[in-house]
């Protein structure tokens, strides 16, 4: 008889711990630490002796947990909103328990310290298993984890290089950018063609990692070449581009061969024969905004002499206003059309000049850009010399304002062969 009682027992045991469990899976992922905790101990107290074992069991709640829930309801403690501990409850943060642990990790991180011949990590990147490596070496025990916790307490964050020193900025600098702004107004209300150019980043040519993403079905990415060694066959692309201000339209003429005066001027030949022509047919002077540095620098002999062919064969004055050194990101061509141009081809390998081209010339924005592409398979020649003789049947009227980056090319009739 007695073995019946303990069966009933046990069969009432089950269903409890069972009850418990229902109502745990219902409600505890909804708790917070203290709530769970007085939960279990409201449920304990409620089936009277032998109740923390059948949450224990029924939870997974640890009984120390439960122990002290019991004693938070014995003692009817209050906390303020928000706080799941009482004041001074819990583990002591490590930071308080090593006193120096903080200090030491700044001293690591601050960049002020990375070049002191003695820090520790002057030549290892700065992760977060080394950082704790590092503090291990000065005596603190920490884990990676806890050294990303840390810095972020301290106002840290992952963060990549920003691309925004120039050199020391010329003191005439925003001066020159008012100049520029002014000639390029006046020209434009007298209807008169502006153009910014430049010289986009070289490209190789061939079936290299594209920089950027674009959509492609899933697990099936476009496979390309594991090293980006450049194809002798295929060689590089050099877009050059013609940027009209006035009417938001880019030209851009792909070069194989170098990157030189000629060229840049031929790829400005090449949009007034093609666009600039029909565009402004009254057009009496084209104003040129360009870079201070590269094929069409202001100190590029070159450039004025073949910029004096080309007011020769066209009967345009030609302005040239360059930006002053380190100011090449003020250049519209550079977010007006090349910015675009990188957008749209982005995460497409460059496997031929003509992919090249149609990419180019399917740039288009909201604003209504329009882009132009062609290829220029003509060689140039690098290094070519301009003598003194040469350079003074250059017909150049300077400007008082810093007559280096600010002058005028006018025609002048052939008085013999053109250097």
């Amino acid at each position: 008889m007695s073995e019946q009682p303990d069966r009933l027992g046990e069969i009432a045991a089950r269903l409890a711990q069972a009850r418990i469990a229902e109502r745990w899976r219902l409600f505890g992922s909804e708790c917070d630490e203290r709530r769970r905790r007085l939960w279990a101990a409201a449920e304990a107290r409620a089936h009277g002796p032998g109740g923390v074992a059948l949450v224990v069991r029924a939870t997974g709640i640890s009984e120390d947990t439960v122990g002290r829930g019991l004693a938070e309801l014995e003692a009817g403690e209050r906390l303020e909103p928000g706080n799941v501990r009482r004041a001074g409850g819990g583990r002591r943060r490590l930071s308080e328990q090593d006193a120096t642990l903080v200090e030491d990790l700044q001293r690591l991180v601050d960049p002020a310290t990375r070049g002191d011949p003695e820090s520790l990590l002057r030549w290892t990147s700065r992760s977060l298993a080394h950082l704790a490596a590092a503090l291990g070496e000065m005596g603190h025990q920490v884990s990676d984890r806890t050294v990303g916790k840390l810095l972020r307490g301290l106002g840290f964050r992952l963060q990549a290089n920003r691309k925004t020193r120039e050199g020391a900025d010329h003191p005439d600098r925003d001066r020159q950018f008012e100049h520029i702004d002014q000639t390029a107004r006046a020209a434009i209300a007298a209807r008169q063609p502006v153009i910014s150019v430049d010289t986009k980043k070289k490209e190789l040519v061939g079936s290299y990692k594209a920089v950027g993403r674009e959509y492609e079905p899933g697990g099936r990415p476009v496979e390309v070449n594991t090293h980006d060694f450049p194809d002798n066959k295929l060689g590089k692309a050099v877009p050059y581009g013609v940027y009209d201000i006035a009417g938001n339209e880019g030209f851009v003429s792909v070069g194989i061969s170098a990157d030189t005066a000629q060229f840049s001027v031929a790829s400005i030949r090449a949009w007034w024969e093609h666009l600039g022509r029909d565009r402004y047919p009254d057009a009496t002077r084209l104003t040129i905004t360009a870079d201070c540095g590269g094929s069409n620098g202001h100190r590029t002999r070159l450039f004025k002499v073949e910029l004096q062919h080309l007011a020769n064969d066209t009967g345009l004055q030609i302005e040239v206003c360059h930006f002053p050194p380190g100011t090449s990101k003020w250049n519209q061509i550079e977010h007006r059309l090349f910015s675009h141009i990188g957008q749209n081809w982005r995460g497409r390998p460059l496997t031929s000049y003509e992919v090249i081209v149609d990419l180019i010339a399917a740039t288009t924005t909201k604003t209504g850009l329009r882009v132009y592409a062609r290829l220029d398979e003509n060689e140039y020649a690098k290094k070519i010399k301009v003598t003194d003789q040469q350079l003074a049947k250059v017909n150049i009227s300077r400007r008082d304002w810093h007559p280096e980056w600010n002058y005028l090319i006018t025609p002048r009739q052939h008085d013999g062969p053109d250097p």
